[in-house]
């Protein structure tokens, strides 16, 4: 069984994709493993420098701030470059996939819905958290500012139509709830696939 995980930048997806971790269900971390392919593929450098330019990457690899100053003021150029990385994501994922042997994995993407990655899922878990904790996290973690992040924000679907398509959403304020809220989900994905065997 597929399990998606989605959610807004700085819902704290990663936060809950831990604490599935923490329950030895494999997690495929999509935004980590498309950073690493930009970084190791000939190809997908090439693209990238043809598509964004030669700044796209510095001597220690991928040149993230200069690549999010440009697609996210231009949502052209970003469809164009997740055309370019996000077919790579899914045969990598697909090759992960094919090596598990748990009752479930889990996917965490930003842009599950928005892609249409979570029609190849089985079950959608959306994480949200309020705007204000969203932008504070963003703030610390990347030292970027108030206008980059709603830049980046206005880029992925609200929430609202998010949640129309999820089965069910995890509110990510107080770590502890959240906590016992993926147990809770653990319990009932396990008692739906054995339902189903």
């Amino acid at each position: 069984m597929i399990v998606g995980l989605t959610g807004g930048i700085g819902s704290g997806k990663t936060t809950v994709a831990n604490f599935f971790e923490d329950l030895d269900v494999p997690i495929y971390i999509s935004d980590t493993e498309a950073k690493r392919l930009m970084n190791v593929s000939p190809e997908i450098r090439r693209e990238i420098v043809q598509l964004l330019g030669p700044d796209s990457y510095t001597s220690d690899g991928l040149n993230r701030k200069y690549i999010a100053g440009k697609v996210f003021q231009d949502n052209t150029l970003l469809q164009q470059l997740n055309a370019i990385v996000h077919p790579r994501v899914a045969i990598n994922f697909a090759n992960w996939y094919k090596q598990q042997d748990s009752p479930y994995v889990i996917k965490e993407a930003a842009i599950l819905f928005e892609n249409g990655g979570y029609r190849d899922c089985d079950f959608m878990i959306l994480v949200t958290a309020p705007m204000q904790d969203r932008i504070s996290r963003l703030k610390k973690r990347d030292q970027s500012s108030e206008e980059e992040i709603r830049d980046r924000m206005d880029a992925q679907w609200d929430d609202a139509k998010k949640t129309a398509l999820s089965d069910i959403t995890i509110e990510n304020s107080i770590l502890e709830e959240t906590k016992r809220k993926v147990l809770r989900i653990h319990n009932h994905l396990l008692l739906r696939i054995t339902n189903n065997w």
